[in-house]
């Protein structure tokens, strides 16, 4: 049996060429050691408010290899499970003799996978992809990465399971009530959304990056200044988001830095410093660093850039990098846009834009946050403005387009590189999102340059509500869209800097997102669990929508194919 020493792991995070990061968490303070290829790599565990982990760097590895590995703590076997049925774990490196194959998607619950939990969430897409890519007659190639694009765990809606531990260890009539309170609880929120037995196999061989959004921290997290000072009111918001962003630099954060960056990033230096008998404990510094990144967002940067092999990633933090002054008002403040201006860049095959909040809404929907923003902040009065600010907090209000300083800055820059003015232009800029709880793709009208393109894949497993499908949909077409823009325009808005349409969807299935770089284009599909035969613990995978972008000549179009 797999040691009851690990809690959490072995998670496969950074990979590139030659190296690859593996985390873990365990029940108490040790050695972990990683075997693969007849040599072994070993790291010692750090504390966090009386929680182990441990990073094991894997290097000197050549490219292109898959490589079975095995673990040890303290050197009895830890992993795989002898009784597991899934295949070995592997450290696959990246390299040239493929092109990028991502999968990406958000919004993820952590509910039994069972009759009742499928009935109440829908099926796990993750987890049904993870047992179609075990099984023995798999066909479909195994990813050099998931994305996961925010909402990984839950922290002010929660599930049973979650409540009933909340409620051992604290009056849950006191605030936060059901939501969580601490870094305790934080860590028991992500032992259930990552310990499921399909989904931690998936996630002991395939490479995961990932960036949060507003429900990893709270509903609506930075939507405005009026919002942050009414929760810092509160008596319960300091320890949540402290315990909030800690845990997130633990669990999600540390493991998106490659080799180069951890050397830079000053919690991570503690670590490597540390070489003292006793294990280090890392709680007091890592919750200082935790409050001074709330308070100074400035102080520190969560979004990240890859190149894997010619295509660029650039991940970008929406949520905590956000200036809230109203008189400089921007989703992206001054460092954050002069850090992603300069990593916007030709000279790739394609530039991948990840971003928890959709750059491109449908339309109608894009033109009302317009609206409610240049309300909120008095372009109708002071009334007004009180209105448009509950509303914005009531529907959140509060993507890319709520923010038109930094819609338009990122558009310009956008516009720049697909028009070869920043080195040759891509086959296509795309923005991979999640959020909004469903999917959809839509592209920039363009007859010449790189294709302009937000794909959006959301949820993994949390479908919206019946009444908030239709209401998405109205927004997304005819009548809506031009009554907005009306809106817009009579509350002093400027026209978007292009024009945007859908070429699919929306739909709302909960999905996992595959794309893939073909010869033909850039080739994105939409995939979901289904049940059969009455087993919901072995859901099979079903396609909901594919689309290629074919490159552009002279005006290029996109292909549907059959679903």
């Amino acid at each position: 049996m797999t040691s009851s020493r690990v809690i959490l792991g072995p998670m496969m995070r950074y990979v590139d060429h030659v190296s690859a990061s593996i985390w873990f968490e365990m029940r108490d303070a040790g050695e972990v050691v990683v075997r693969a290829a007849g040599r072994s790599f070993a790291a010692r565990t750090f504390a966090v408010h009386g929680h182990h982990y441990a990073l094991v760097h894997v290097d000197g590895l050549q490219p292109d290899s898959t490589l079975p590995y095995t673990v040890e703590i303290d050197g009895t076997s830890a992993w795989p499970d002898s009784e597991s049925s899934f295949p070995a774990s592997v450290i696959a490196t990246l390299g040239s003799e493929h092109p990028l194959r991502l999968s990406f998607g958000s919004c993820r619950t952590s509910v039994p996978h069972d009759e009742e939990g499928n009935r109440t969430h829908g099926v796990d897409a993750l987890r049904a992809c993870a047992l179609r890519l075990a099984s023995p007659n798999n066909d479909v190639p195994r990813p050099d990465l998931i994305l996961f694009l925010g909402d990984q765990v839950y922290a002010d809606l929660t599930t049973e399971k979650m409540q009933e531990f909340i409620r051992a260890r604290r009056d849950i009539s006191e605030p936060p009530g059901k939501e969580l309170a601490d870094y305790e609880e934080y860590a028991h929120l992500y032992r259930l959304a990552w310990s499921d037995d399909a989904n931690r196999w998936l996630l002991s061989t395939v490479p995961t990056a990932m960036i949060f959004d507003d429900h990893d921290i709270r509903d609506d997290w930075n939507t405005s200044l009026s919002w942050k000072r009414k929760m810092e009111a509160t008596t319960w918001w300091r320890g949540r988001i402290v315990a909030g962003l800690a845990s997130y630099w633990v669990y999600q954060h540390l493991g998106n830095m490659s080799p180069a960056e951890r050397a830079g990033d000053d919690i991570w230096r503690l670590i490597a410093a540390h070489d003292g008998p006793d294990e280090l404990d890392l709680s007091v510094a890592l919750d200082a660093f935790a409050e001074r990144c709330d308070q100074q967002p400035t102080s520190y940067r969560w979004s990240y850039c890859r190149d894997i092999s010619d295509v660029r990633l650039i991940v970008v933090d929406s949520r905590a990098a956000r200036e809230l002054d109203p008189a400089r008002r921007a989703l992206l403040d001054d460092d954050e846009i002069g850090w992603l201006n300069e990593r916007m860049r030709g000279g790739f095959r394609h530039l991948l834009i990840g971003t928890s909040l959709p750059f491109l809404l449908p339309p109608g929907l894009h033109h009302l946050e317009s609206w409610d923003e240049a309300i909120s902040e008095g372009a109708w009065g002071r009334s007004a403005a009180r209105v448009g600010e509950r509303l914005r907090q009531l529907v959140d209000l509060e993507h890319w387009g709520a923010f038109q300083r930094s819609f338009r800055e990122v558009a310009r820059m956008v516009t720049e590189v697909a028009d070869g003015q920043r080195g040759t232009a891509p086959a296509t800029v795309t923005f991979l999102s999640g959020d909004v709880h469903y999917s959809t793709v839509s592209e920039v009208e363009r007859t010449s340059g790189s294709r302009i393109v937000q794909a959006v894949c959301s949820p993994i497993r949390n479908p919206l509500p019946i009444a908030m499908r239709s209401f998405s949909a109205v927004l997304a077409y005819g009548i809506a869209t031009r009554l907005s823009a009306r809106l817009a325009r009579s509350a002093g808005v400027a026209s978007p800097p292009f024009r945007w349409a859908g070429i699919k969807g929306p739909w709302f299935d909960n999905c996992l997102a595959s794309l893939d770089d073909t010869p033909a284009g850039l080739t994105i599909r939409w995939e979901k669990g289904v049940v059969h035969a009455g087993d919901h613990r072995h859901p099979l995978v079903e396609t909901v929508a594919t689309i290629t972008l074919t490159p552009r000549a002279g005006q290029g179009t996109s292909t549907i194919l059959p679903t």
